[in-house]
């Protein structure tokens, strides 16, 4: 594989539901632990450098009336009522003033949300991938990304799936298909 070159000035480094009330499931191939300390190495390195962090969570109504509620055959995490820290981003990211802050309430981070609005007037064209869970919310938001014409950068281990051979299935099939797949290492050197 090609040497990953990032322009930080054209970088977002978007961030999935790393938010309390997901980092403590179970994840695969990588613990939400690693997941986390690999996707604060990027966050720290990107804000050196000048790249944008976008931290995006998931979360709603207390009622959950703004929630989906599909007729489906297994719901995600069910309809019960959430706890009020739910929703928060972990402290671990150290959220900084430049910081993009994305609210969403479904997988995807680009439905409902000014996401691509905000990433076209920064001038931000290649988004870099990371976050829980590689299979819902990573894969609908790169999905939405590729349709919308970003390049995009997928960090196999800044990732976790909730499946154990989900996070294969995307690295090996899905992915590769819409962008670059690297580690964390490749994309500190990515950003200098």
């Amino acid at each position: 594989m090609a040497d990953l070159m990032l322009d930080p000035a054209r970088t977002a480094i978007v961030v999935i539901d790393l938010q309390k009330g997901i980092v403590g499931r179970a994840t695969h191939p990588h613990p939400a632990a690693t997941v986390v300390a690999n996707t604060v190495r990027i966050l720290r390195a990107a804000r050196r450098a000048g790249a944008t962090p976008v931290l995006v969570h998931v979360g709603g109504a207390a009622d959950g009336r703004d929630r989906l509620h599909p007729v489906a055959d297994e719901i995600l995490g069910g309809q019960a009522p959430l706890p009020p820290d739910w929703s928060e981003l972990i402290p671990d990211l150290e959220q900084a003033p430049g910081d993009l802050v994305i609210l969403k309430r479904q997988w995807g981070a680009f439905y409902g949300t000014d996401l691509e609005l905000q990433l076209r007037r920064r001038g931000l064209a290649t988004i870099v991938l990371c976050g829980i869970a590689t299979e819902y919310g990573v894969e609908s938001t790169a999905r939405d990304a590729y349709e919308r014409g970003f390049e995009q950068i997928f960090v196999a281990d800044a990732m976790g799936a909730l499946g154990p051979q989900s996070q294969e299935h995307c690295l090996t099939r899905i992915f590769p298909r819409m962008g670059r797949v690297r580690d964390t290492e490749a994309v500190l050197a990515g950003l200098g």
